[in-house]
């Protein structure tokens, strides 16, 4: 890790424990890596006339392990009654990382969760596709081992993991896929981050799990 990435992610922590000192308790999450962070979730919540309060803690560049240091502010302080977590793509670009390895490092992550918070309600998102086609050179090689047949393998096992974990799976991917499952070239920055339209593609669809009945 670079000591300018170490160094954000160190600004961004302490600036959402900050922000949890005054959040209302008992509310919406969402954790996890960048593309959680870049979910304008806030500001559409803004725009929008329903009930929901929803604080948005992700963290760019975050992998399984990171998260797991930092379930305090990421997740705790504000004691949320619901949690969003998309979490793993970043080990997913790792070839060094196993996906059996970031699934070990989910599951720690559910376990400290249901410790701590017996009654909040735990929903695992579907990693989103990316598309390689539409992919800025740049990030090609990445793409090249973070590519969809690998996507759709880790989101079997996440599933698998939501039932041991008594969480509930989603999959809110479909209104990002073209016609092949890769992520739609307009809604992709350089072929793995979304843009705010792709965010307010699938925004309907996170909603009604949002609103939805206690499950469990």
């Amino acid at each position: 890790m670079s000591s300018g990435l170490k160094e954000e992610w160190d600004r961004k922590l302490k600036e959402y424990h900050q922000k949890n000192a005054t959040v209302r308790k008992g509310e919406i999450v969402f954790a996890g890596s960048s593309l959680m962070e870049m979910f304008p979730i806030e500001k559409f919540m803004k725009e929008l006339d329903n009930p929901y309060v929803i604080y948005n803690r992700g963290i760019g560049g975050y992998k399984t392990g990171d998260l797991l240091e930092s379930l305090d502010i990421c997740i705790f302080e504000l004691e949320p009654s619901r949690i969003f977590i998309n979490i793993g793509t970043n080990d997913l670009s790792d070839p060094d990382i196993p996906i059996s390895q970031m699934i070990e490092n989910y599951e720690t992550i559910l376990t400290q969760i249901k410790e701590k918070l017996p009654e909040a309600e735990l929903y695992l998102m579907a990693y989103y596709p990316i598309n390689y086609e539409a992919a800025a050179e740049e990030m090609k090689p990445c793409l090249k081992i973070r590519n969809n047949e690998k996507i759709a393998l880790a989101n079997r096992e996440v599933q698998k993991l939501a039932e041991r974990m008594d969480a509930r799976y989603i999959d809110v991917n479909d209104n990002l896929k073209d016609g092949q499952g890769r992520l739609k070239a307009e809604y992709t920055i350089e072929g793995m981050h979304i843009k705010e339209e792709g965010y307010r593609a699938i925004l309907d669809e996170v909603l009604k799990y949002a609103g939805e009945p206690a499950w469990h």
